[in-house]
């Protein structure tokens, strides 16, 4: 899988990347990044990358010709999906996370300031995803947020598959939150391991699992129960 970053701050998306599964993936060979500056592709002193918008209004707005010059750049596949990060795309969940980690190439745009010159969007933006209904300065946290939740679902990232699987949302859960999970000690201030995660009985334990699966998300996240018949989930 070959990922490319347009930002501003690619020293900044360079540390994200070479952290936890991300950095794992890159050394095993099964994931290649690639971080680019809209700044190496302007023409002026200061290197603008924004400018004051037409019509007025407070903020700044990115300059296209630097954005389109940069994905232009890293030469995209055609038809792989070029993402702008944005508060105004659609929301970013597990199911896209899956959708995206069976393309081979996928370039993201983080924007900064007010937003993007709408000519980005015409020219190589070909979709946009927001991992919430609230606003940062950039999209370069976003676009870690994505490409961790990608890259970690790709073959042979996690050293052990089933426990991708049996995440928040993923399929293994059914869309579900993830269980209560414990460790040693089998006691800590006076708080117990549930009996029956100690019995080795297999049918039990995921029994029990599938109970706390329900009940946190019950508690938690009941819009994720809605339209399911739960009397036939427990």
């Amino acid at each position: 899988m070959r990922i490319g970053v347009v930002t501003i701050f690619p020293e900044v998306m360079d540390e994200i990347l070479a952290m936890g599964m991300l950095s794992v993936a890159e050394k095993k060979g099964l994931v290649e990044y690639r971080t680019l500056s809209p700044r190496e592709f302007t023409e002026d002193v200061h290197q603008s990358v924004d400018d004051e918008p037409y019509g007025g209004g407070a903020g700044m707005v990115m300059m296209a010709p630097p954005i389109v010059d940069a994905v232009e750049s890293l030469a995209p596949d055609p038809g792989s999906p070029v993402i702008l990060l944005s508060p105004g795309g659609k929301r970013f969940d597990q199911a896209e996370a899956e959708r995206l980690a069976g393309c081979d190439n996928l370039t993201f745009v983080c924007g900064r300031y007010k937003g993007v010159d709408e000519r980005v969007r015409e020219l190589v933006i070909t979709e946009e995803l927001s991992i919430g209904d609230y606003v940062l300065s950039g999209g370069e946290l976003a676009a870690g947020v994505v490409i961790e939740a990608v890259v970690r679902l790709r073959d042979e990232v996690l050293g052990d598959r089933e426990s991708g699987e049996t995440d928040s949302f993923a399929r293994g859960r059914e869309g579900l939150l993830d269980c209560a999970w414990y460790t040693r000690p089998q006691e800590y201030r006076g708080l117990e391991v549930p009996e029956t995660l100690l019995s080795g009985h297999h049918a039990e334990i995921e029994k029990w699992r599938r109970r706390s699966s329900l009940e946190r998300t019950r508690r938690v996240r009941p819009d994720l129960l809605d339209g399911r018949d739960e009397d036939n989930d427990t």
